[in-house]
């Protein structure tokens, strides 16, 4: 049987920043499969700006651009196929408007960083390479996604009032 952990009131607002509108039990429940996807972008990221490869930079720019438009994260398969079994715990819930948000800016990102390196310009490729995998291991460590927190500001600044996650 598993263990039930409880969030503090933080990771709970962090994680409904994103766009996750599951109750708590729930979140605590994911909050650790929230984390695989995000951290798996940084790790290839990481490699992909390490070796300057714009094949692997668009590899994972097309998984970015699959995050942005489906309720799940590709990478997201990883964990509800098999790791929740091995941790004995629930499906992960389907991803808000924000949090596809930031796999649309991510899938962007990617292609820039890819192009830089394909045409030869490593130094800036580099410098947006590192700043991506900087962003998503934020994402990974502490729930903080940047692009939900745009997301917000946003909406706020334009006086919406209704949410649409």
């Amino acid at each position: 049987m598993a263990m039930t952990t409880t969030l503090s009131p933080i990771m709970v607002e962090r994680l409904r920043m994103q766009g996750f509108t599951v109750d708590e039990l729930c979140l605590a429940d994911a909050s650790l499969g929230l984390r695989v996807a995000p951290a798996l972008c940084a790790v290839v990221a990481a490699i992909g700006t390490a070796t300057a490869s714009p094949t692997i930079l668009i590899a994972l720019t097309g998984i970015a651009l699959l995050g942005a438009m489906m309720p799940f994260h590709p990478f997201d398969l990883i964990y509800n196929y098999g790791i929740r079994f091995w941790l004995g715990k629930r499906r992960l819930p389907p991803n808000g408007v924000p949090r596809r948000l930031g796999c649309a800016i991510a899938t962007v990102w990617l292609a820039a960083t890819a192009l830089l390196f394909f045409t030869g310009q490593a130094q800036i490729g580099y410098v947006l390479g590192a700043l991506f995998v900087a962003v998503a291991g934020l994402l990974t460590a502490t729930h903080i996604c940047i692009p939900s927190l745009m997301y917000h500001f946003a909406r706020q600044s334009l006086g919406s009032k209704s949410s649409p996650i």
